[in-house]
């Protein structure tokens, strides 16, 4: 495995890391064999979140057995200097460790929460004690609006990592904040590197986040064989081919950016309406001819996308303001027709 400084933390991470959203869906069994294997092929950089449900738990079964092989990264959603207090507090305690190398303000998406946070009595007062005192390590920043990152990075010299989707569908929209990143020495953690599993030819889409040096890629993995292909890349560190350039550049372009990332901030729908899995299946069904075999793994959903009401919840979590409405519609009389 191939490792790189993340900017001006200096730690030394893996050039793939370990995304822990997917870990939520395997059993702990199945979640200490992934860990275990990752951690055996050198990726040594694990992020999860206090809102990843189980994902700080099952991580930290491994992990806190082998702290000294492991750069821990959690973050949380707290505003607060009171909450963020809490919160580190529950993610040590989930984890099982007495320190976590990186804890990041997660998923600021507004002004307003971006002002809330730097306040004296803010989330990121908290992180620093917390860094005083030696229960967290460096501190940074996620979020999907770039250009509030910019305005983060710019604003405090205290955040020392910006983590944000950057992928081949979102070259263009991410330079601005890579030359920030690059100008501060923020590391860069690249999160959704498959465009949330739109992008399926996972060597050409990883290897091309990693042509930028000071970036690492965090895909999210739950199977042991996920774990494998990916340290590969990450191991051999190859150049793209003109080919595989010329197939991740058509298949960019053919997905546009109206599309879901599966990034999960919709959920839960208050319907029970799988969100995520819906434009899943339909994006099989719309982009690569799988008709039957959507229409059949549609109907094995126990709440099926007509099921919306329409309550807009979803919309209002959703970090890329996708009509998710229209977009349930639309995949409903797609996948619902026999």
């Amino acid at each position: 495995m191939k490792y790189r400084v993340l900017g001006k933390t200096g730690l030394k991470v893996s050039a793939i890391g370990f995304g822990g959203i997917p870990i939520q869906r395997v059993s702990v069994q199945e979640a200490t064999q992934i860990v275990e294997r990752a951690l055996d092929l050198g990726i040594n950089f694990f992020d999860t979140a206090r809102g990843y449900i189980d994902s700080e738990p099952k991580l930290g079964a491994v992990l806190k057995r082998r702290r000294a092989e492991a750069i821990i990264a959690s973050k949380s959603m707290a505003r607060t200097k009171e909450a963020m207090t809490a919160d580190i507090k529950k993610s040590l305690a989930e984890l099982g460790v007495d320190y976590i190398d990186l804890y990041q303000l997660h998923n600021v998406r507004y002004d307003n929460e971006l002002d809330r946070v730097l306040a004296p009595d803010g989330a990121l007062a908290a992180l620093s004690e917390a860094k005083k005192e030696g229960l967290i390590g460096h501190i940074g920043i996620t979020g999907h609006i770039k250009g509030l990152l910019v305005k983060a990075l710019k604003t405090s010299d205290v955040l020392e990592t910006v983590q944000f989707p950057f992928n081949a569908v979102e070259e263009a929209e991410s330079r601005e904040l890579l030359d920030v990143a690059q100008k501060v020495n923020a590391g860069v953690i690249a999160m959704k590197p498959l465009a949330g599993g739109a992008l399926k030819n996972a060597g050409p889409a990883l290897r091309f986040i990693l042509e930028h040096p000071a970036a690492i890629a965090i895909p999210g993995m739950d199977t042991v064989e996920q774990v494998e292909a990916n340290a590969l890349i990450g191991d051999k560190l190859e150049p793209m081919s003109d080919a595989e350039r010329e197939l991740l550049n058509k298949e960019a372009v053919s997905l546009g950016t109206a599309f879901c990332r599966r990034c999960e901030y919709c959920q839960p729908c208050p319907e029970g309406v799988e969100i995520p899995m819906v434009f899943l299946l339909d994006g099989y069904f719309t982009r690569y001819n799988l008709q039957d075999w959507a229409r059949q793994r549609y109907s094995e959903l126990k709440v099926k996308a007509g099921s919306c009401i329409e309550c807009g919840q979803c919309e209002e979590k959703c970090p890329y303001e996708l009509p998710i409405r229209k977009m349930l519609a639309e995949a409903a009389a797609r996948l619902d027709k026999q």
